[in-house]
């Protein structure tokens, strides 16, 4: 099952350290198959408010997105970011190509038995 490292990426300083970060942040991910999937680019609020930008990357599964999270090697570039750009940054695991919500539905009616439409 994909995992995935989702960022939302608010107030931001320009500094040097965001170039470097930059520059070393795929050889983190390389090791864990990490791949970006959305990097700043174009953003349409469709709902609700996002201030800042998102930032997607992939990981073939939960365990990998830790790992990678978690390696020293990332965990020695993260000052960089956190130092000059303000946001959140979540794990999240995926669905598979499987996922059917009508089957979640079920379960979860099935789950409460006592909820009506």
């Amino acid at each position: 099952m994909p995992a995935y490292a989702l960022a939302h990426l608010r107030a931001s300083s320009p500094h040097p350290d965001i170039i470097t970060y930059l520059e070393r942040i795929q050889a983190t991910l390389d090791p864990f198959h990490g791949r970006f999937v959305i990097h700043g680019g174009a953003l349409e609020v469709a709902e609700g408010e996002w201030p800042g930008s998102a930032v997607l990357i992939e990981f073939p599964d939960m365990e990998q997105g830790r790992a990678w999270y978690a390696s020293p090697a990332y965990q020695e570039i993260l000052p960089l970011r956190t130092d000059h750009v303000e946001g959140d940054v979540i794990l999240v695991e995926g669905v598979g190509p499987d996922y059917d919500p009508v089957e979640r539905a079920a379960k979860l009616r099935a789950e409460d038995a006592g909820y009506t439409s």
